[in-house]
């Protein structure tokens, strides 16, 4: 049984409480600009932690945060240290940008930290400084995706031509990590600063929290916003997602709603947020009570989410939440060395190496159906021949949540575009099969879309949830039938008779591959230093896709991640060598040849940025 719902005796004073308030997404406005019917492209962009920084000098210390004194800080950033991003950096990736993606992408995901950091006790940062860099950052989105309506009364405003998705970092705010119940001076300004991304419809809901939703597909998929500063175990002003008097708390019962909305209307969503939820023996980002809640509402609406992405660590990762795990011992979260990165990211490598493991030829079966019919037909245990191989299938099967793997859901960490190691940004691809006829500009109300598109028809979204009792394993029942039960409400699951949704099986919207491009900062300064340019320039190369030969990912499904994952945790193959020691009775001796695909995440990791592991 799913040892997740443990995570139910954590919050007994939890959802008792009547749902907020809270109006369906309907007929929302999203900011575009009327009339752009666009085609769908099926690829979006996501790009994180800019810390754009205006006091940033070249040829300054990277012990003076590259503000003063002499030293190697280059033209575009000090590539591999502590200093933040120049602005000649930020815009020459919006020029990229612009030239590059323009044309190609539907929608842009931005997750936070656009501010510098506060690292100069000489020049501490101010509330203003903060506010002034970010809407620095957004007039530059304005700037490529803005387009000017022209109204009856002549008045020109501007107006996306596609959405823009910001969301707050720990940085974006003063003191950093530490953000207050709403409303506060913060959500108040950004509402402005962040005017032209937030539909207006959701202004009050940003105003109150921190969060809002977009419909980036209109009818079709939204992009929900998480206010991740009320989950992170590092904001002291906070406590956790159990009591009703919390923002936390506040912030997961609007995300519970807002999917069961989305359910209604059958649509899907992606979530976006700054902070991660990493839970590792290494490295604790999360309160454990928002971990334990957001991993329960990824499993129980696995079949609206699409897709989780953040930033914040400023290395390239995935994770995977496990809804059958709970209390593992972590470890605070705070400013982290390279040698502690690795640390982390060999926890997670750990975590895997205990995923469950699949009897040979299980995935290449598995793959080789095509669609859900075909799986839904797979019954490995029933087979008529009855082979001992095929009850280990089922047993795994059992294990992983069944054929999809929806025991585990997935969220990508992209890296920063602060050249902590190299700037990078990460563009995207999801299936746009029968989207044929949509476009993202278009505002559709619910009626315009075909409810049979979609499949399964779910309950009313005023359907009151009650506790699942038949989820809970016996040990836990017996221990919860002594006291008295806490009143929760735990979001109902997909219908049995739903198909998995599109984190799971290869659809519309699932997410098919990403490609990671980086700017290799060290040869551009060579150049510059060697060519004397008067005008240089930075240029995104790819560093490498999901699909390639050393990841090898036929789509982005948690499936795929999955394997991914256990290819990571293998030990490296055995490799005879040449006889040793003792040739008269030509004894051999094995070692264990690398796992090239754990060194390629590992290199990854970082950007491709050459760095000391012992550090």
């Amino acid at each position: 049984m799913q040892s997740i719902f443990l995570l139910l005796g954590l919050f007994a004073d939890a959802i008792s409480a009547s749902p907020l308030e809270q109006q369906p997404l309907g007929h929302i406005s999203t900011g575009l600009a009327e009339g752009l019917r666009k085609p769908v492209r099926g690829r979006f962009l996501h790009i994180t932690d800019f810390h754009p920084d205006r006091l940033y000098n070249p040829g300054t210390s990277i012990d003076r945060s590259c503000h003063r004194g002499n030293g190697p800080a280059g033209y575009f950033g000090a590539e591999g240290t502590d200093c933040d991003a120049p602005l000649s950096l930020v815009n020459e990736t919006f020029r990229w940008i612009e030239e590059n993606l323009k044309d190609e992408i539907d929608f842009v995901i931005w997750t936070g930290d656009s501010a510098r950091h506060d690292n100069d006790e000489k020049l501490p940062r101010t509330a203003d400084e903060i506010m002034d860099l970010n809407a620095f950052l957004s007039q530059k989105w304005i700037s490529i995706f803005g387009e000017e309506e022209v109204l009856q009364t002549s008045n020109a405003v501007p107006r996306m031509s596609i959405p823009v998705i910001p969301t707050f970092g720990n940085n974006d705010i003063m003191p950093h990590n530490i953000f207050n119940e709403g409303p506060n001076k913060w959500t108040k300004r950004f509402a402005e600063i962040w005017g032209d991304f937030i539909p207006e419809d959701q202004r009050h809901t940003f105003v109150e929290g921190g969060w809002f939703t977009t419909e980036v597909v209109p009818g079709r998929l939204a992009v929900i916003s998480l206010n991740t500063m009320y989950f992170f175990d590092s904001n002291s002003a906070v406590d956790g997602c159990n009591a009703k008097s919390e923002p936390g708390y506040e912030h997961m019962e609007w995300l519970r709603v807002q999917l069961k909305i989305l359910r209604s209307r059958n649509m899907k969503a992606i979530l976006m947020g700054h902070v991660p939820p990493a839970r590792s023996s290494e490295k604790k980002n999360w309160d454990e009570t928002c971990w334990q809640k957001y991993t329960l509402w990824m499993h129980q609406y696995r079949d609206i989410v699409v897709g989780s992405f953040y930033g914040h660590m400023n290395i390239d990762h995935f994770m995977l939440q496990d809804s059958n795990k709970v209390n593992i011992d972590s470890q605070a979260d705070g400013k982290v060395s390279i040698r502690s990165k690795t640390d982390y990211l060999e926890s997670l490598r750990n975590q895997w190496s205990s995923l469950p493991s699949p009897p040979s030829g299980t995935f290449e079966e598995l793959d080789s159906a095509s669609n859900f019919g075909d799986l839904s037909e797979i019954k490995l245990a029933k087979d008529k021949r009855g082979k001992k191989k095929d009850k280990k299938k089922q047993k795994f099967l059992d294990k992983i949540g069944g054929p999809w793997a929806e025991r585990y859901s997935v969220s990508l960490v992209a890296p920063s575009l602060v050249p902590n190691f190299f700037p990078s940004l990460r563009v995207v691809d999801y299936n746009i099969t029968g989207l044929n006829d949509f476009a993202h500009g278009v505002d559709l109300s619910p009626r315009e879309v075909d409810d049979t598109t979609f499949g399964h028809d779910h309950d009313a979204i005023d359907t009151p949830e009650l506790r699942d009792d038949s989820l809970i394993s016996p040990e836990i029942q017996k221990k919860e039938d002594k006291k008295k039960k806490p009143k929760f409400k735990v979001p109902e699951p997909p219908s049995s008779t739903a198909p998995p949704g599109p984190a799971y099986s290869n659809q519309a919207f699932t997410l098919l591959s990403y490609t990671q491009y980086y700017s290799n900062l060290t040869k551009i300064h060579e150049q510059i230093a060697a060519e004397e340019s008067k005008n240089p320039r930075v240029h995104y190369e790819i560093e490498y896709t999901t699909n390639d030969d050393v990841y090898r990912m036929k789509d982005l499904t948690v499936r795929s991640f999955f394997q991914l994952a256990a290819r990571i945790a293998q030990d490296g193959e055995e490799k005879q060598t040449d006889i040793v020691n003792n040739p008269a009775t030509e004894s051999k001796k094995k070692r264990k040849k690398p796992n090239d695909v754990w060194r390629a995440f590992l290199r990854r990791a970082f950007v491709g940025f050459e760095v000391d592991l012992n550090e």
